[in-house]
């Protein structure tokens, strides 16, 4: 039996322009798009209608599985918080990522992130889940198992995104030791002598292990049609280096030639929504805003914030000049889509997709207040 949503009086945000009107879902598809108003439908008394947010990049899953130090959650519960609080950000297609490598930095066993894997598929088997869930291996080259750890992956069709990462000292997102003293001799109150071990250790390993690393995993995602993402790119050197793996996506750029680089190589370049929120960087590096208003900001991820993912677009198109609404609501639903080729969903279109969000929003933060995914009413 068919099946038709009417969503009415709404201000549908497509991709280069807002208008009012209502969209018909048929069978869990866009069917109509029509202008004016109605009193058919659920009616939207001129709240937003956007695209379900696509995000490629969260370790939220994580912080719920491991919610203290050596502590480890039931893993179906994990999933079932992180879904839910991802969902209700508007979130309707999310890549979970699952840590390849691991030493005493932290990390997890071998084995570990396959049976969270498997749970994951499982929930969504038994409906548990309200959002679409694909995995994102993010690969710390530089760890001498990160080998071991992927090839548990290799034959795993949810796979659609692997970033290739090394934050060994000197690299990428420690380009200077400064912040790398920050985050592990300050946070674990190292002596001197202990830290100095500790950063030859990682040196080292980094040098034997990351390009091996690198291109056997870059071979295998190019086999199977994965996107790859380079991470925390600092020079035009790292640049090149991604452009010869088949890089796509670019995640957090430490430096604007970087990023400028990177878009103008075709690539995607992502940034974290919680930077916009902040108007700064955690660690210290380059503003997103920045590279927004130099027109080299593609994606947006919402990292540790899923809320944030919802928010950002929002503060870009209030505050920075050129970048309209629809213009950053594609950040967070077209673009990041278009980037791992999923082609069914990202924007309000008749064929793709009933992933859709009803957004409030007159000022400050804006609230979801309903959710579909695929025509169904999942929050």
């Amino acid at each position: 039996m068919t099946k038709e949503t009417v969503l009415s009086n709404a201000r549908i945000v497509l991709e280069d322009k807002i208008v009012e009107g209502s969209v018909l879902i048929r069978d869990g598809r866009i069917a109509g798009i029509s202008e004016g108003k109605s009193a058919i439908g659920e009616d939207f008394e001129g709240d937003y209608l956007i695209p379900g947010l696509v995000e490629l990049h969260t370790d939220h899953l994580e912080a719920h599985y491991s919610p203290r130090p050596g502590v480890r959650w039931n893993k179906t519960a994990a999933i079932q918080a992180h879904d839910a609080q991802i969902v209700t950000s508007g979130i309707t297609t999310v890549f979970d990522c699952l840590r390849m490598g691991s030493d005493e930095d932290g990390g997890f066993e071998k084995g570990e992130m396959r049976d969270m894997a498997d749970a994951i598929q499982v929930a969504q088997r038994e409906d548990r889940l309200r959002a679409d869930h694909l995995i994102h291996l993010r690969c710390e080259v530089s760890s001498d198992n990160v080998l071991d750890h992927f090839e548990d992956f290799e034959k795993d069709p949810y796979v659609r995104l692997v970033s290739l990462m090394d934050h060994a000292p000197g690299q990428r997102q420690f380009q200077t030791m400064d912040q790398y003293i920050f985050y592990y001799q300050k946070k674990r109150g190292l002596s001197d002598e202990a830290f100095a071990k500790f950063v030859a250790k990682r040196q080292e390993e980094s040098a034997k292990y990351a390009t091996p690393s690198r291109d056997a995993i870059s071979k295998v995602c190019a086999e199977r049609g994965i996107t790859i993402a380079s991470h925390d790119d600092a020079t035009l050197a790292h640049v090149d280096e991604a452009i010869n793996y088949g890089v796509r996506l670019a995640e957090f750029p430490t430096s604007i030639d970087a990023a400028k680089a990177s878009h103008g190589a075709g690539m995607s370049v992502l940034m974290g929504a919680p930077n916009i929120v902040r108007g700064k960087s955690h660690s210290g590096n380059i503003a997103a805003r920045d590279l927004a208003e130099l027109g080299v900001l593609d994606v947006l991820s919402s990292d540790y914030v899923p809320l944030s993912l919802l928010h950002a677009p929002f503060i870009l198109a209030d505050e920075v000049g050129g970048i309209s609404l629809p213009q950053a609501i594609a950040m967070v639903t077209t673009t990041p889509a278009r980037t791992v080729s999923l082609n069914d969903r990202g924007r309000i279109a008749e064929g793709l997709r009933g992933d859709l969000v009803r957004v409030r929003r007159d000022q400050g933060v804006p609230v979801t207040r309903s959710v579909w995914r695929e025509g169904r009413r999942v929050a």
